[in-house]
């Protein structure tokens, strides 16, 4: 493992403290002290619950750990926790990479309003810039009173130059600028803010549908990728939330930010299989280096890790 894989894993498992130490330590508890039977089904659905994976998705894990636990002819509570560490792993694993291939590649962040959008650009654009891309924001959220001043703000505190017009200007013109600008001067990512409101289905598609084709217009060699932020304090509100306004902005990928401040972390499993999009990043602090990929592996072990052990002595 590298420093940098070390350095992600170690900031997972600090961001999911609340969730390990509480419901998921349940759920480890669950498995390894008890016996393989009914009882122990019926526990492990309720717990999943409520540590928001949401009720369809619980029972489903549980019928597939059930099955597993017949066809591999399992007998311990140990071999079944492994066994639904793998379950979930391949639940939330991402089937594919973000596309950020472009010239410049385009990152629109939308969400609505209070989910950490505006300081989930800034995380994104100091992790990128880190990584040796040169970024660039866009202030598209131009219907906000003070939107702009917040994001740049935020860009100063990344180090990274900002497009921004008055308020009320045009999101598609805005975010136009900011790509042909990039394209023109070398810049290799561009992460466009965008307004978070829903005012209607229909509103929303048009503008965004707007943003997309002012996108190629600046710069046909850009690719796009649309990142939905998620609050996972509000945990399943936040799915019931963001259905329409995901749907309607053609999502590619997911942003949960705020893990650290919630012993819900299991909302990222019902997240996954509501929304059918990848989880790409979570945030797990307020700091600007508190945003990380999402790794379906390290996520699957830091919630359900392995119970240590300890061999009697020989007498």
């Amino acid at each position: 493992m590298g420093l940098f894989d070390a350095f992600r894993k170690k900031k997972l498992e600090d961001g999911l403290e609340k969730t390990r130490t509480g419901f998921f330590t349940r759920i480890v508890n669950t498995l390894t002290n008890s016996q393989i039977d009914d009882d122990l089904y019926n526990d492990l659905e309720e717990q999943l619950i409520l540590a928001d994976v949401g009720p369809s998705c619980a029972v489903r894990l549980v019928d597939e750990l059930r099955d597993q636990v017949e066809a591999q002819h399992l007998k311990t509570g140990d071999q079944a926790l492994k066994a639904l560490r793998e379950i979930i792993r391949l639940e939330i694993s991402p089937r594919d990479e973000m596309d950020l291939s472009g010239k410049p590649a385009v990152i629109l962040v939308i969400g609505v309003n209070g989910v950490g959008k505006t300081t989930t650009i800034a995380k994104l654009a100091y992790l990128y810039k880190d990584l040796g891309r040169k970024v660039m924001l866009a202030a598209g959220d131009t219907f906000r009173a003070a939107a702009s001043e917040q994001l740049e703000l935020w860009a100063d505190r990344a180090g990274v130059p900002l497009v921004k017009a008055g308020e009320g200007a045009d999101p598609a013109a805005v975010i136009f600028d900011a790509v042909q600008s990039a394209h023109a001067r070398g810049y290799d990512m561009v992460i466009a803010d965008t307004a978070g409101r829903l005012h209607n289905k229909k509103g929303l598609m048009d503008e965004l549908g707007k943003i997309s084709r002012s996108v190629k217009k600046a710069s046909p060699e850009a690719s796009l990728e649309v990142l939905l932020v998620l609050d996972a304090i509000t945990g399943q509100n936040a799915i019931s939330q963001a259905e329409e306004f995901c749907k309607a902005a053609g999502a590619t990928g997911v942003v949960l930010t705020k893990l650290d401040g919630t012993p819900k972390g299991g909302c990222i499993i019902g997240v996954h299989e509501k929304l059918g999009l990848p989880i790409r990043f979570v945030g797990v602090g307020e700091k600007i280096d508190d945003l990380i990929f999402f790794s379906a592996t390290d996520f699957s072990e830091a919630l359900l890790p392995e119970v240590p052990h300890h061999e009697e002595e020989a007498q």
